[in-house]
């Protein structure tokens, strides 16, 4: 069976107008296929992927509570409604918010002991899954890819 290249996957026409353009359009159509099984894990768990981010990113800071400002700092994916995301883990019972003792003015968030509870239950079937959608490259080509994506970052401003 013929592998299908990008150009079949989008029946494009003609040539792309440029080796960058093809590259990122590469990026993109790759970033979406490889996010269907994430995505269907999480939604299965009742997280959408920004909250997960968001409790894998308080799980890190261990007992240290994170204003919004320090979470969307440390976002994979941005997102622009970071107290939304909030006050849905804490309805769920996965985060708890405070007042900062520092400054009143400010709230900080910790992930609970249900968040960190989900996250563990989370944790195999995730990196089963990335396993598998990477088990068909070795460990070279993914150091070299990984390498070669925080290049391409490097001198972007995000």
């Amino acid at each position: 069976m013929k592998r299908k290249t990008l150009r079949d996957e989008i029946q494009l026409t003609k040539d792309f107008p440029s080796l960058e353009a093809k590259v990122f359009l590469n990026l993109s159509r790759t970033t979406e296929a490889l996010s269907v099984a994430p995505h269907a894990l999480l939604r299965d768990a009742g997280l959408s992927p920004s909250k997960y981010n968001v409790l894998r990113i308080l799980r890190g800071a261990g007992d240290s509570r994170l204003c919004c400002r320090e979470i969307v700092e440390r976002m994979v994916t941005r997102d622009s409604d970071m107290t939304r995301l909030l006050d849905g883990l804490e309805r769920k019972g996965l985060v708890e918010r405070t007042r900062s003792q520092r400054d009143r003015r400010v709230i900080v968030s910790q992930i609970s002991a249900a968040g960190l509870e989900l996250l563990a239950e989370l944790d195999a079937p995730m990196q089963a899954t990335h396993t598998a959608q990477f088990e068909h490259l070795s460990r070279s080509k993914l150091e070299r890819l990984s390498r070669l994506l925080e290049e391409a970052r490097r001198s972007l401003a995000c």
